[in-house]
Formats: C-alpha cells, sequence, structure tokens
C-alpha cells in the first residue's frame, strides 16, 4: 500500500513540472490537492467495505456444517428412482405414486444436444469458472436491490445443484451466503462431468403426459416425448433445456396429462435456448432453422397410463402402511416417543413425521415386497366388476351413488393379507371400503363378544340353554329379534345359528365386562369408548363400527387357535441394494382357549347348514372343504355382512352405501343377505379357480384336547337328574373339560298342572285332580320372564312354566248353549279366561265325566236321556247346572262319534287360529307403531358419516347403539337352494 501511495506521488510531481501546470500551478493547486484526498478517501473506503463484507459474509455460513467429499456424495447424489412394488412372488407391481418421478441417468446416456442447450442457457461458463460467476451475481444482486423488472440470476448449475439437494428455495442472503460458500466447495471435490451428470439427474422439468410432476432428463425424455434421454434431438432438447427456468409455466401439459390449449410461452423459451445454442456455436444455422420448424405439438408423448389407474386401491394402500413403517423408524432415529405426548401435540408430530416418511419412500428407492397374491386379486376384482347381484343406485348427499362393497382375505395363521377388494369404483370414491370404512358390523358380532368370552370364561356352552323372550337393556330400553319373534328356549348353538339377539344379550349381561373388552381390544377392536362395549354392543352397536380389515381379522382368531395377529400387507422393504430396512415379524396375541375357538367354530359351522343364516351358501360355491361363518346385519338394513373362514383363511364382505341407507330386499327375488352371499361367493370361486392351494380345503379344523361330549339337563346346564331325563329335557354337546359340570340339575320340580287356552300353568291344591296332569315345573331362579308359558317349545309337552294358574276370584258363570244329538253333547265354550275344565252329569246328579280344557266344547255320550253340564275354574269353583238338553240315544257307532267329535274340534280350533292370526296381526301393529317411535328418537344410530378418509359413527349414545334389527335370522333362515328368501 505504502508503494502505491508513493508511485502515485511520482507520477503528481511529473505533472507538476510540466510547462502546461506551471502556467496554471497556482491557480489549480488546490484542485489537485483535492483530487488527491478523494483518491485516498475511496481506497481507504473499499478496503473498509472490502473488510466488513467478508466479514458479514462469514457471519452468513459460520453455522453451516462444512461438508466432507463423502457427505457431499450422499446428498448431492441422493436422487434415486421411486420406490417399486412388488407382489407376494416378487412379481413386479409397479411405482409407488410420488409428487416428483426421476430416473437417473449417467451423462454418456444423455444426447450432446441436450447438454449443449442446457450449458448455453443455465450456465455458459460452465467448464470455466470455479462454482460461482462473480459478474452475474453482482449484476443479479444488482437487479435485486433495485427492483429491476429484469431479473437474469445468477446461479451456475453447481449452485442449482446445492439448492435443490441441500438447502432450501428460501429467497435470503444467508440462504445464498451458504449456497456459494457450498458450491466453491463443491467444485473442488468434484469434475464438471460429475457436476453436470447431477445436474441433469436432479433439476426439475414440469409435468410429463401422464400429469405427473418429473425431474432429472430422461424422465422429461420419456414423459414429453416418449424417448429415452439419448435420442433427443435439437428441438426436443432445446424444448426440455428451457423448463427449468420456471417448469409449470413452460411445461405442455395441464396437471390432469391433457395438453395445454396454449403453451406459447414453452415454445418462446425454446426459441431463446436455440438462439443461445447457434450463439454459441453449438449448433450450425441449418439445424437452428431445422429446429424452429419442428412440430413439437405433434410429437408430444402420449399418456402411458399408471399403476394408479390399474391398481388404484392397492397402490395407495401399499404407499400408506409403508409410510406409516418408515416413520417409525425416523421416529426412533430421532428417539421421540409419541406415547408420552399430550394429544394435539402427538398428532402433529404424527402428521408431520408422516410427510416426512412419504417423501423418503417416493424418493428413497426402496423395494416394498406385498402380501398380495395377484392372481387371486385380479381374479376378486374381475368377480366384482362382473356381478349381476349388486342392487340399486340410490340417491346420496353427494349425487347417486351405487351399492358399494368391501372384502379382504386373510391368512388365519399369520395375518398376512392375501387380498382385499376396496370398493367398485374408485375414480367415484377414493375410499377403501376394506380397509378404511367404518360400519356397524350387526350379528357378526356375537361369536365375538358375547360367545366367545363366556365359553371362555365358563358361563355358557354350546348346549346351554338360554331364554328367547322379549327382554329389555340394564337401562330399561327394550330389544327385539328381528321380526319380533321367539322360540322361548334355545341353546346357544341354536341362538348363533339362526342369528337371535336376545340369547346373545342375555349371555353378555353375564359375562365379565372388563374381560369382554379387553378381549375385544385384542381382536384389533382399539376404537372403543371408555365404558364401551355397552350391552347393544353384543348384536353389533359399537360407536364407531368396525372396517372389514378389523373385523375380519378378529375371526381369524378363531381359525388360529385361539391366537390373534395383527393382519398386515407389507412383508419387507428393502434399498435399492437390496439391503432389508424392515421385515415383518408376526407377533401372535392369545385371546381364546383353543378349546374355546373350536368350540364357536363347530358353532359356525351350523350357520352354514340348513335352517342356519347361510344354510345355501355352500350350494353357491364351486368348492367344498370345512367352512364356518357367521351373517350380520345393522338397523334398518344398512349394512350386510359376511364372514366365513375355513382352517387357513378368513374372508369377509361387506355391502352398503356410502352414506347409510336401507339396502334393498328383495332385489331381483333375492333378499339382501342372500344378495351378499353370492357375492362373497362369487369372489371366493373365482379365487379358488386362481389359486387353490390358498384354500387347502382338505384340511379340516382340529379338536384340540379337552374337548369331550357331555350329556347335561338342557334347562340349567347342570348334570341329569332323574326328573329331567324323564322330562326328556337332556341334551348332549360338546364342552370344554375344564367347564364340564359336576352338581345336579336342581332348575326343575315336579307339579300338577293344568291346560288353559293351550297353555301349561301350575294347579292350585284345590284344583280338582280330574282336571289336573303330573309334570315338572321350571325353577323362576333360572328364568325369569313375563308370561314364559306363552314361549314354552311345542315339543315341550310336559314342561309348566313357573306360573299359576289364572283365577278371576268369582264362581264360573253357567254354561250355554248346550245341545244332545246322535251321541254327541256339545256347548259353547266358557268366556273366563280361568276355566280348566267342565263336568258332564245326567239329570238325576250323577257325574258322568269331565272334560279337560275349557277349549273343548263336545263330547260324546253312549247312553240316552237328559244331560247338565257345569265348568271349573282352576281353584276348583264350579258352576251351576247348564240347562238340560236331551236326545235321541246312543251315537251309530264309535267311529262316527269319534268323527263328529274331531271335525266339532277341528272347527272350534279353526276358529281359535283365526282368533289367534288377529290377535298377532294386532300385536304386530302394536309393535311396528313401538318401532317407528324408536326410530324417530334414534335416527342416528349406528349410521356411519363419510368424513374424509374414514366413515364414522357419530352416535354418542349408550345402549341406544342397539342393532335391534342385527339379526337376519327371519329374513335368511332357511334359504332355499336358489338363495331365495323363505319367511318363517
Amino acid at each position: 500500500m505504502r508503494d502505491f501511495f508513493e508511485k502515485l506521488n511520482i507520477k503528481l510531481d511529473n505533472v507538476k513540472n510540466h510547462s502546461f501546470v506551471k502556467g496554471i500551478n497556482i491557480t489549480s493547486q488546490v484542485f489537485w490537492n483535492l483530487l488527491l484526498i478523494a483518491a485516498v478517501l475511496m481506497v481507504m473506503l473499499a478496503l473498509f467495505v472490502g473488510g466488513a463484507g467478508a466479514g458479514y459474509f462469514v457471519s452468513l455460513v459460520e453455522d453451516q456444517e462444512a461438508y466432507s467429499k463423502e457427505e457431499f456424495e450422499q446428498k448431492v447424489y441422493n436422487y434415486e428412482e421411486v420406490s417399486d412394488i412388488y407382489f407376494d412372488d416378487d412379481q413386479y407391481l409397479g411405482k409407488i405414486p410420488s409428487d416428483l418421478e426421476r430416473k437417473e441417468r449417467s451423462l454418456d446416456e444423455m444426447s450432446e444436444h441436450l447438454i449443449h442447450a442446457v450449458i448455453s442457457t443455465e450456465d455458459e461458463y460452465f467448464f470455466e469458472h470455479q462454482g460461482i460467476v462473480p459478474k452475474a451475481l453482482l449484476r443479479a444482486t444488482y437487479q435485486e436491490v433495485s427492483g429491476a423488472s429484469t431479473q437474469s440470476g445468477g446461479s451456475t448449475l453447481t449452485q442449482q445443484i446445492i439448492k435443490n439437494q441441500l438447502l432450501t428455495n428460501e429467497v435470503s442472503f444467508d440462504r445464498k451466503a451458504k449456497e456459494i460458500a457450498l458450491a466453491l466447495r463443491v467444485e473442488n471435490y468434484f469434475e464438471k462431468e460429475e457436476i453436470l451428470e447431477a445436474y441433469l439427474n436432479i433439476v426439475p422439468f414440469g409435468r410429463n403426459a401422464d400429469g405427473r410432476n418429473i425431474a432429472g432428463a430422461q424422465s422429461a425424455a420419456e414423459g414429453i416425448f416418449g424417448v429415452e434421454a439419448s435420442e433427443l434431438n435439437v428441438a426436443q432438447s432445446a424444448f426440455i433445456a428451457g423448463l427449468p427456468k420456471n417448469p409449470f409455466t413452460y411445461t405442455p401439459f395441464e396437471n390432469g396429462g391433457a395438453v395445454k390449449e396454449d403453451f406459447e410461452a414453452g415454445m418462446n423459451r425454446m426459441h431463446l435456448v436455440l438462439d443461445n445454442m447457434l450463439e454459441n456455436g453449438f449448433i450450425s444455422e441449418d439445424e437452428y432453422k431445422e429446429a424452429l420448424e419442428y412440430d413439437i405439438e405433434e410429437n408430444l408423448t402420449d399418456p402411458s397410463g399408471s399403476l394408479i389407474e390399474d391398481y388404484p386401491y392397492l397402490t395407495y394402500e401399499a404407499q400408506d402402511r409403508a409410510a406409516r413403517i418408515i416413520r417409525e423408524d425416523l421416529l426412533e432415529e430421532d428417539d421421540i416417543e409419541v406415547d408420552e405426548l399430550d394429544g394435539d401435540e402427538r398428532q402433529e408430530t404424527l402428521t408431520q413425521y408422516l410427510a416426512q416418511a412419504k417423501t423418503e419412500l417416493a424418493h428413497g428407492g426402496y423395494n416394498v415386497h406385498l402380501t398380495i397374491k395377484k392372481d387371486i386379486y385380479d381374479a376378486m376384482q374381475k368377480s366384482i366388476a362382473d356381478s349381476q347381484w349388486f342392487g340399486p343406485d340410490r340417491q346420496g348427499e353427494d349425487g347417486v351413488e351405487p351399492e358399494e362393497v368391501g372384502a379382504i382375505l386373510i391368512d388365519n395363521q399369520t395375518g398376512a393379507i392375501l387380498s382385499f377388494v376396496g370398493g367398485r369404483d374408485f375414480e367415484r370414491e377414493n375410499l377403501n371400503h376394506a380397509t378404511q370404512a367404518y360400519r356397524q358390523n350387526g350379528s357378526t358380532m356375537k361369536p365375538l363378544l358375547a360367545y366367545g368370552p363366556a365359553i371362555d370364561q365358563g358361563v355358557v356352552q354350546p348346549g346351554t340353554i338360554l331364554p328367547d323372550v322379549p327382554s329389555t337393556y340394564s337401562n330399561g330400553r327394550e330389544y327385539t329379534n328381528y321380526g319380533d319373534r321367539y322360540q322361548g328356549f334355545v341353546s346357544v348353538r341354536e341362538a348363533l345359528k339362526e342369528s337371535r339377539n336376545v340369547p346373545a344379550v342375555k349371555t353378555f349381561q353375564r359375562v365379565d365386562h372388563e374381560a369382554s373388552r379387553q378381549a375385544l381390544q385384542d381382536m384389533g377392536f382399539r376404537r372403543l369408548k371408555p365404558d364401551e362395549p355397552y350391552e347393544s354392543g353384543s348384536i353389533g352397536g359399537l360407536t364407531y363400527g368396525a372396517t372389514v380389515e378389523q373385523n375380519t381379522n378378529a375371526f381369524t382368531t378363531f381359525g388360529n387357535e385361539g391366537k390373534y395377529h395383527d393382519s398386515y400387507l407389507i412383508e419387507k422393504i428393502e434399498t435399492k441394494n437390496g439391503e432389508t430396512v424392515y421385515q415383518h415379524e408376526p407377533d401372535s396375541n392369545k385371546v381364546f382357549s383353543p378349546q374355546t375357538a373350536f368350540l364357536t367354530i363347530d358353532m359356525l359351522r351350523d350357520v352354514l347348514k340348513p335352517g342356519g343364516t347361510a344354510g345355501a351358501l355352500p350350494g353357491m360355491m364351486n368348492f367344498g372343504g370345512d367352512w364356518a361363518g357367521k351373517t350380520g346385519t345393522s338397523n334398518e338394513t344398512k349394512d350386510s355382512w359376511f364372514v366365513g373362514l375355513n382352517p387357513n383363511v378368513t374372508f369377509g364382505t361387506w355391502i352398503g352405501y356410502d352414506n347409510p341407507q336401507t339396502i334393498a330386499s328383495p332385489y331381483k327375488g333375492l333378499s339382501y343377505g342372500a344378495r351378499t352371499q353370492r357375492i362373497w361367493a362369487g369372489m371366493m370361486n373365482a379365487a379358488f379357480d386362481a389359486n387353490p392351494e390358498v384354500f387347502g380345503i382338505d384340511d379340516n379344523f382340529e379338536q384340540p384336547e379337552g374337548i369331550v361330549r357331555q350329556t347335561i339337563c338342557g334347562i340349567s346346564g347342570k348334570l341329569p337328574s332323574s326328573l329331567c331325563s324323564e322330562a326328556g329335557l337332556t341334551t348332549t354337546d360338546y364342552f370344554n373339560e375344564k367347564f364340564v359340570p359336576t352338581e345336579t340339575d336342581d332348575s326343575l320340580n315336579g307339579t300338577r298342572y293344568v291346560t288353559i287356552n293351550g297353555k301349561r300353568y301350575k294347579a292350585y291344591d284345590s284344583t280338582p285332580s280330574e282336571f289336573t296332569q303330573t309334570g315338572v315345573s321350571i325353577n323362576e331362579d333360572y328364568f325369569d320372564a313375563d308370561n314364559m308359558s306363552e314361549y314354552l317349545p311345542d315339543d315341550w309337552d310336559n314342561i309348566v312354566a313357573d306360573q299359576d294358574a289364572p283365577s278371576n276370584g268369582r264362581n264360573p258363570s253357567q254354561v250355554t248353549g248346550l245341545s244332545f244329538s246322535n251321541g254327541q253333547l256339545s256347548w259353547n265354550q266358557h268366556p273366563d279366561n280361568d276355566i280348566v275344565g267342565y263336568r258332564i252329569y245326567s239329570s238325576d246328579g250323577s257325574k258322568i265325566k269331565a272334560v279337560e280344557e275349557n277349549t273343548s266344547t263336545s263330547t260324546s255320550v253312549n247312553s240316552s236321556g237328559s244331560f247338565f253340564v257345569t265348568a271349573v275354574d282352576s281353584m276348583g269353583r264350579e258352576s251351576t247346572e247348564s240347562a238340560p238338553a236331551s236326545g235321541g240315544g246312543e251315537a251309530d257307532d264309535d267311529s262316527n262319534v269319534d268323527e263328529n267329535e274331531n271335525e266339532d274340534e277341528n272347527n272350534q280350533s279353526e276358529d281359535n287360529e283365526n282368533t289367534s292370526d288377529n290377535e298377532t296381526e294386532e300385536n304386530s301393529e302394536n309393535n311396528n307403531q313401538n318401532d317407528n317411535s324408536e326410530d324417530k328418537n334414534n335416527d342416528t344410530e349406528n349410521e356411519n358419516g363419510n368424513n374424509g378418509g374414514e366413515n364414522e359413527n357419530n352416535n354418542e349414545n349408550d345402549e341406544s347403539n342397539g342393532n335391534e334389527e342385527s339379526g337376519e335370522e327371519s329374513e335368511e333362515n332357511n334359504n332355499n337352494d336358489d338363495g331365495s328368501e323363505d319367511d318363517d
């Protein structure tokens, strides 16, 4: 610096000695002094500004990590292709959708024209600079500070790599300073060819013909012109090279893949690139003109289709599940325990890391191996597409919607998802009905929540008798069977076979609530409110319902000896180099004992036998095997289910509308249940034809040790007493030997009984023996129901409810209408409800005979003369004598007497039946009125809202969640072989 000033003084002295200067020396002395001072000040200012600027630059980059060459390689060259998906046999499925599609190529696999086009447009000094071009930086900085309308940019290719791969797109001096520092270091580590190759694989190029975002020269060449990057001509190269400046403005394609009506901006950009190529000597004048005449639009490629188009449900399901697996790894790497976070923070963290995981999956180059069997999956989709058994389209909240379907096939021993059907039309509704839609599962819940836990706890066994009578929940709200029909007493086996609601709820009321809740959670039902399951849950009344996957996978527990596996779709995930970063490890959870699982399976076998709710299903299948299953229907028939299983697989199917509506029944001559079963069978037949080995139809459910056959008294479930045996009330069925009874039955008592209006009642001590019979009564401690006698099965001839006979407290009135003809004495039925029979007297007052039951109003008399009749009530009170009747002697012969007596009795019985029918019709109307009232109060029961990716039931009530119509027993019992509805 001192030498600089000395030289400057010498030159100034020489100027002073010049003759011209001497002439004006005095007048200009002041000017020269001022000039010297100004020069000195400018130099000092430059030094100061330079030093301050350098210090400021250092302050901006001091927190930037100084990467080694290996670290730069890892970050700069982290542009693997998108992840690939494979079926279970390593058969290639396709690429996981990404917001950016990129395919890697080496520099020698790219057109020389493209390289020249990029260099001449994006970085003409690329092979000369050391990472930055100061002149360009100063120009860009000036334009930025001055707000100039023209912004030429100052980034080299090296800087663009840094911006895309190492830094954010933030616009700030801090980021720009780091970009400069890192670019200088990259130039020190890598050859120019390596940097150029990285750029051409990294930079975004807008959209391809399928409407997907693309990056890298190969994806651009293939996605825009349908050629390899090495095959690009001059015009194509110029067009592609111009895109990175503003990819989505210059791209020729819309978001959906359609060609823009006007992409003049992209064409103008191409012309600019051609001008630069010509100016820099990369092309000749002839090549320039030829490129200008090239028809870009005419040579754009057609859409190629995509994995999403061919396998939409599977693609998104695989992407989502793989991302969630990667999210767990990311959380573990960052030592984050989400269970320790509060609700909002937990959700925010999960959402944030899921987004990171999806990015990692999209750009990580993984190989994702699924459990899906392609042949079965394809066969099931075709079966649904060709099926004629779906109901009509209905008007929904968002327009007309079809009857939808969700189905899933799961391996019992591992939980692997072998196939599924997500729906009928992905374009109309992106919701996966097999894995995302939460719906009420109706009576399929009975073995899961009621009978399974009850058998496991020893509360019931298959042969246990349960009351099937009108009943109420613990809160007093009434629940019914489908159609308000009752059997009176049924075994657990029969109740499950016929899908009766009352026995299921009564069973659930007897089990330990916490144990049942735990069992439900252990089988994958984890969206439970704090007090759930309610009693109504035993017939399908969960607040949030269940997905087809959850419901079906729960049934695999019975097919796997009581052990539950979480269902899974991702078998393993590998890096591009073959390193396994995830491998599914089955983790079983014991829910029920093997004995409970077998007993439940054995009962579910009966569902597919005649009289079961799926009795016609075996006839719909093209193959056999040891099958068990359960039907299910929700309130107002808004959901219809069938879940079937054999020793190897479980297959569950649901049909219904996205906006829950009553399913058409009958439709095409079939009930909703029959249509559901035909859809289920259609998919199974197609799957079996595609891959029969999966089903193992020669295998049978194996009976474990600890299962015995035991005879019990059907009323109490205890060992039969002599009274029970004599009454014919014993039953023999399978038992878990752990719960074989040791006590003798005490549910029955010997008693006298009377029959009034066809019902049996206990007789009083004063009831005349001539009107009583000997039988057994059921201890009210076992069954407590009003009018129990009305529900005693017809074949329980000598069983008497623990109810005293009715008594009106007065003497019967006189019998009327007495007549005598041809040896047959007849009279009118007495109107009182406590009459146990009639006495026949001759005119001299001697008793001839007694006639039991009020409904018997005639008898033969083998003598002539005059007779009268009295009525006797349950307390033994007798009416006054009727008006006498006399007639012409004996009957012609015994057969004629019997014929007349039978005819009279038949006529009377017919009258009684007509009366009963009228009463039933009246009761039915009353019940319908009650049902309508309940419906008004529970309009939102068991309806699942379609909210985003899930359908949720928003019901907040407790027992009002009950599916009163979940018993599809009347609808589907005793189906004919053709699957048509056959009402009982």
